[in-house]
């Protein structure tokens, strides 16, 4: 079996990881990696078997069959266009684009090129999610939480754009029934960008999502919860672990007491990074022909939700400080 060619387009905090499990899959032949950056781009070159460094992506886009693209969320449209217009396949990290009419263009140029466009949304690979879809359950109540501190370089998105739609895209695959209402606060903080969000999302079939999502957090915490009818199960992406609770008959009730318990499970969850599961699975789709777990169309649609989250935010942000200004 030829090995297909693949290459990675920004090899920062996350795209040094991509050129790493490349480096050793045995479905890859990683042949190079670009960035701006000369220093970074020949450092992580030599740490992937000497594999070419190259600073400008359209050096790279006649050589390769797939590409990781982990530039910033500006850069994420017209790079995924050069390879897209190609036929090149791309794993592109999430937000997709900055704006949904660009997620828009890219899934139609995909489309038209018969490339697959995969989103880095890798909480889908997460054991403990991956888990969940296991069990059959019908979430009335989310409540998430993905705090975490301020990074610094993260400059060119708020903390919607940034932490708060990994949970949007999961609920969104979870639920599967469009958002009727969305209610929203927030603020900057430490930035000019909202850095702390709370959002309660409502769903036509009655389920209700609660999530907040903040990088002014000294604790990291990445966690989400979702409750039914005599159940709820509690995840924690971090470990990853998870937990069921369920009401269920107890047949040793005595009389006088209460007929049902609660039990609690822990899930045993498969030990796999979640990003070798994503690359795994991207690599699978180009090599059969077929469509990823996280395609554009879903990526939009998390993106969509996150755009008007962070703008009903900042108006209201706006709103109150103009308000204050005035004294009240």
């Amino acid at each position: 079996m030829n090995r297909i060619r693949v290459g990675v387009v920004g090899v920062g905090h996350m795209g040094q990881h991509h050129a790493r499990v490349y480096g050793q899959h045995p479905k890859a032949d990683l042949v190079a990696i670009v960035d701006k950056r000369e220093e970074t781009a020949f450092r992580v070159a030599k740490a992937n078997r000497g594999v070419d460094a190259l600073r400008d992506h359209r050096d790279l886009v006649d050589r390769v069959d797939a590409v990781s693209i982990a530039v910033p969320t500006t850069l994420h449209y017209p790079v995924a266009r050069d390879f897209l217009e190609k036929g090149v396949h791309v794993l592109l990290e999430k937000p997709m684009t900055a704006t949904a009419a660009e997620a828009s263009e890219l899934i139609e140029i995909a489309r038209a090129h018969h490339a697959i466009l995969q989103v880095g949304h890798i909480e889908r690979f997460n054991a403990a999610i991956q888990q969940f879809h296991k069990i059959a359950l019908t979430p009335v109540f989310i409540e998430g939480h993905r705090l975490g501190p301020f990074d610094p370089r993260v400059r060119d998105i708020d903390v919607v754009m940034d932490l708060m739609i990994h949970d949007l895209d999961i609920i969104l695959n979870l639920v599967r029934s469009p958002v009727t209402s969305v209610e929203a606060v927030g603020c900057p903080v430490l930035s000019d960008r909202v850095d702390i969000a709370n959002a309660r999302l409502h769903f036509e079939n009655g389920c209700i999502a609660n999530l907040t999502a903040s990088r002014v957090t000294p604790k990291k915490q990445r966690k989400i919860r979702i409750f039914q009818k005599n159940a709820y199960v509690s995840i924690d992406y971090a470990k990853p672990a998870m937990e069921t609770y369920r009401l269920e008959p107890d047949p040793d009730a005595k009389p006088g007491q209460p007929e049902f318990k609660i039990v609690r499970k822990v899930e045993r969850l498969k030990k796999e990074e979640p990003l070798k599961a994503e690359i795994d699975h991207f690599l699978d789709c180009v090599e059969r022909g077929v469509e990823p777990q996280v395609k554009g169309e879903h990526a939009q649609d998390a993106l969509q939700l996150a755009v008007e989250i962070s703008n009903m935010i900042m108006e209201d942000f706006n709103d109150r400080a103009a308000y204050l200004h005035r004294g009240g």
